[in-house]
This record gives C-alpha cells, sequence and structure tokens, in this order.
C-alpha cells in the first residue's frame, strides 16, 4: 500500500495521544511555522501501537501516512512476487510495508513499500516489541505525485545512512523508468535507469542477484 505524508489543504488535523496533539502533514517543502512539540521515539512506538494508521517519524515529529492508488498498490506486489520468486532458495526474505524500518543513525522510522533482508532480521534495541528493523539490503519506494521530492531528496538521504543498505529502487509512477541507487565499492553511490525492454539489475542480494523486467513490474492484466 502506497505511503505518503496526508493532510486536508492547509488545515491541520491534529493526531491526539494522551494530551498532546501532532500535525499530520503530506509532505511538502517545509515552510517556517511554529516549531511542534519533538517526541521521542517511545512517544512514537506508543502512537503506532495505539493508532490505526500507520505513521512516519522525522525528526522529532510524527506523520500520518496514507494509503494510495490500485495503481501504486500493484506496482509494488509485482515487485514483492518478482523479488520473491527470485530469491527462492536464497536467505533472503521480501517484506511488503507493513514492516517499519528505522535509520538508527537519524532516527527515521517508516514502512518502505518493498523490504528486503538477507541473512536475518535485526530488530532495533529501542523497540522493546522487536517490530522495528534496521538491516534491509534492498528498500523499494514506489514513487507518486505528493511524495516524489521527498522520497529522492530527504528520505533517500535517510536510507543511505544505513550501514547494511545495498541498494535502493525508486519506480516512477508517470512513466515506465526505474531507478537503482546502489553502494558501491568505495562507499560511493551510483546511480542506473531501466526503462521499458529493460531489465532491473540487482547485484546485492543472494549469491548471483537478480533481474527484474520493466515490463513485468508496471504489469496490469486488467488494462483494457
Amino acid at each position: 500500500m502506497r505511503r505518503g505524508r496526508a493532510r486536508s489543504d492547509g488545515a491541520k488535523a491534529p493526531v491526539s495521544h494522551g494530551s498532546c496533539d501532532y500535525d499530520r502533514l503530506r509532505y511538502a517543502p517545509r515552510m517556517a511555522h511554529v516549531a511542534p512539540h519533538r517526541l521521542s521515539f517511545d512517544d512514537y512506538l506508543r502512537i503506532e501501537e495505539d493508532s490505526g494508521t500507520k505513521h512516519e517519524f522525522v525528526d522529532g515529529q510524527v506523520f500520518a501516512m496514507s494509503g494510495g492508488t490500485p495503481e501504486h498498490a500493484g506496482i509494488a506486489a509485482n515487485i514483492t512476487a518478482l523479488l520473491a520468486a527470485a530469491l527462492r532458495g536464497q536467505p533472503c526474505r521480501v517484506f511488503s510495508s507493513d514492516l517499519r524500518v528505522r535509520v538508527r543513525e537519524t532516527g527515521l522510522g517508516t514502512y518502505p513499500d518493498v523490504t528486503v533482508i538477507c541473512g536475518k532480521v535485526d530488530v532495533d534495541p529501542d523497540d522493546p516489541k522487536g517490530h522495528t528493523a534496521v538491516n534491509p539490503c534492498l528498500l523499494v519506494e514506489v514513487l507518486s505525485p505528493s511524495t516524489e521530492d521527498y522520497d529522492r531528496g530527504e528520505k533517500l538521504g535517510n536510507y543511505k545512512r544505513i550501514p547494511s543498505l545495498e541498494e535502493i529502487i525508486l519506480v516512477a509512477h508517470d512513466r515506465r523508468e526505474v531507478e537503482i541507487v546502489r553502494r558501491e565499492g568505495d562507499g560511493s553511490w551510483s546511480r542506473h535507469i531501466a526503462r521499458d525492454g529493460d531489465s532491473v539489475k540487482l547485484v546485492s542480494l543472494g549469491r548471483e542477484g537478480c533481474e527484474l523486467p520493466v515490463a513485468e513490474i508496471y504489469r496490469d492484466p486488467l488494462a483494457p
């Protein structure tokens, strides 16, 4: 399910937890406003436990995350299925957007559209229930008009601070184009583009890596 920060056209819709209110905002370029109360990661976990809505934790603030379009959900499901099939027999597991991932260095807590972890799941020691993973090797974000700038900018920068992360896949919403952001051996990050007719080549997964045809990522058997 697509995740994006929700708002109601400029009006603040507070998320209540105990005696505190937290703004629910869809991502937009940050504008000057009265500084909100900064929350701890423990506060965030309590909100998640009590709420029926998933939230993202950024810089001491909590943002509600909305559902997405059928197209977005279908693309994420296609990628999940392709990765699961490609990694069968490998010591890797594919997770849906129900898995929370935390960037320990920056504090970001979020729910990527697709996560792959190899070896074993390392859980965040700050999460007493063990529901937060900290060692993905691959993350996938299906972009949307409201979150593309954030996903390609601030969020991508946070993801790059995860020591175990080797590749990030950014899937365009308005064209058949997939970008692979890859950590190289010297620690730098490279970018690679795959378009319709190409395959997304992933080198971080399993012993031999895998390839995902772009046409299959966007396949829609219900399309007219």
